[in-house]
């Protein structure tokens, strides 16, 4: 399963990591994935959503 939010579809992002001597080495930058419990479609189901999105009130949770 990739590691991208189902909602808007954010994904891993490549940076650098920058040392002091500024030799830089590769670094991925991951959204902050939830697992939720969320309606879609009029049904239940566990989805990845980020936090973006759950905070936006794109997700209508289920208990």
């Amino acid at each position: 399963m990739a590691y991208r939010c189902t909602i808007c579809g954010k994904g891993a992002n490549a940076a650098h990591n920058v040392s002091h001597s500024n030799v830089k080495s590769r670094k991925w930058q991951r959204p902050n994935l939830q697992s939720v419990r969320a309606q879609v479609d009029g049904r239940v189901q566990r989805i990845r959503v980020c936090t973006r999105c759950i905070r936006s009130g794109k997700v209508v949770k289920s208990a």
